[in-house]
């Protein structure tokens, strides 16, 4: 099988694959020259432990039935077709690329407007997002446009002591840049009630307990009575909410700021720089279903606004993954507006007849392209944690198994990337494989080491290639 990405759901879905079927053979393709995707790019530097998946996937990769390819993007470098000629089965785990827009006046016209996902890259070292370079001297004032654990990170990095920042493995070229940090508010904005937000109440109370840092007391409109009843998860976050932070005095703050819609963006013509963020205010189209996770707001008027000056805004509403070149020509319909691969639920990719559920509850399998499967983001959307993410990989993992044993229909099979090296080698692909990571990695945490941290992430390339020369 040939694996289309080297984060969480391409590394679990291997796992459970070559657990269940017998002498299966994986081969893993990243089209950077380093694995673990979203563990390694995504993870804030400051949750280390949340990394700890890495140290199975590492177990994966040791087995002499899986092969890394690194360094060799699928689509571009090699074809999709090659895959098909080559493989009993293709899986894509490659995640979502690219952030969702706001779709607003003067989004991209300004200075100062950046997208979480990108700053999240540019802190973490992923390679091309080094000459980032946010200007943080600015202003005093952060907006960050939603309210997901990605918004609450953005947050928390925003907030946190450099020297705090300095012994995790954060990039040294962030560093330099938070270092010189004039932020001292953040806004941390949704345009619905604090119980219709995404982030964890783990995230929460990160941002709760950052010393000289307090927390702006929330809308009490928006907060139930405590004689209202509540689930547990509700209840625990409630109390969280209520109770605040105790740093009176603090030099810096965040809020979240709720009922809010962005309308446009406001600056100088003069110098294209941000001065603010203008937002509309909601109600709920129900009020009582104001502590429900489905609440739906709409504008209470168009007259209701408000203004949150800023020299730095984030827009944090979500991801979505995008196409693979060649993917039509296997049958693949992606679904550009959910940004996702077509699917039975279950990993089986689809093609362009939608799958019909029967009254029974089963999926129709007429409409399953033989082989060919996705899991993770791809599959469902960029939502939930990595355990989330491992559980839907073991989902796709069951499927993919369930079908060899049946003897359903795959591939032509073939002897994967031993067969196509020599085609790779012809056309000067410079691919990685997993010993040559170990080395990559071994040079990182002796960098590391020596600044006190546990790795120090090549940031480039370039970089990562020299180790190798």
């Amino acid at each position: 099988m040939a694996v289309v990405g080297s984060g969480p759901a391409g590394f679990y879905t291997a796992y459970k694959v070559m657990s269940n079927i017998e002498n299966a053979r994986i081969d893993m393709y990243e089209f950077l020259p380093v694995p673990f995707g979203l563990v390694r790019f995504g993870v804030a530097p400051d949750h280390p432990e949340v990394k700890n998946c890495q140290d199975k996937f590492t177990e994966v990769a040791s087995s002499s039935r899986f092969k890394f390819v690194g360094n060799v993007e699928i689509g571009k470098d090699l074809s999709l077709e090659i895959l098909r000629e080559n493989y009993d089965a293709i899986l894509f785990a490659y995640g979502a690329s690219q952030d969702r827009k706001l779709g607003i006046p003067r989004e991209d016209w300004f200075l100062g407007i950046r997208s979480a996902r990108d700053f999240v890259a540019w802190y973490n070292g992923l390679p091309g997002y080094a000459n980032l370079q946010p200007d943080l001297t600015l202003g005093e004032n952060a907006v960050i446009i939603g309210q997901g654990n990605v918004a609450l990170d953005v947050a928390r990095t925003l907030l946190t002591d450099v020297d705090v920042l300095r012994k995790t493995d954060m990039a040294e070229h962030a560093l330099a840049v938070l270092a010189r940090s004039k932020i001292k508010h953040v806004h941390v904005v949704g345009r619905r009630g604090p119980f219709q937000a995404s982030f964890t109440i783990k995230e929460v109370r990160e941002l709760m307990q950052l010393p000289d840092c307090s927390f702006r007391q929330i809308d009490p409109s928006l907060l139930p009575s405590d004689n209202f009843k509540l689930s547990r998860t509700p209840k625990r976050m409630l109390t969280l909410l209520q109770k605040g932070s105790d740093n009176l005095g603090a030099s810096k703050s965040w809020s979240l700021d709720s009922m809010l819609s962005p309308v446009t963006f406001l600056g100088r013509s003069r110098d294209c720089q941000l001065t603010g963020v203008k937002f509309v205010e909601n109600e709920y189209q129900e009020p009582n279903q104001r502590f429900e996770p489905s609440a739906k707001v709409h504008t209470k008027s168009p007259e209701t606004q408000k203004v949150f000056p800023t020299s730095l805004a984030f827009r944090s509403i979500g991801y979505k993954s995008t196409p693979i070149e060649g993917m039509s020509n296997l049958g693949i319909q992606f679904d550009e507006t959910k940004g996702i691969i077509p699917n039975d639920g279950y990993g089986r990719i689809t093609g362009s007849v939608k799958p019909q559920v029967a009254a029974t509850g089963s999926h129709d399998r007429s409409a399953v392209l033989p082989g060919i499967y996705c899991a993770g983001w791809v599959k469902r959307g960029p939502a939930g944690v990595i355990a989330n993410t491992m559980e839907d990989a073991f989902a796709t993992a069951e499927a993919i198994s369930n079908d060899w044993q049946d003897s359903k229909r795959f591939l032509s099979g073939g002897d994967g990337w031993d067969a196509i090296a020599s085609l790779a080698q012809a056309t000067g692909l410079r691919p990685v494989s997993w010993t040559e990571w170990l080395r990559i990695d071994a040079v990182e945490k002796a960098n590391g080491k020596l600044k006190g941290k546990e790795r120090e992430k090549l940031s480039s390339v370039s970089q990562i290639m020299s180790v190798l020369d």
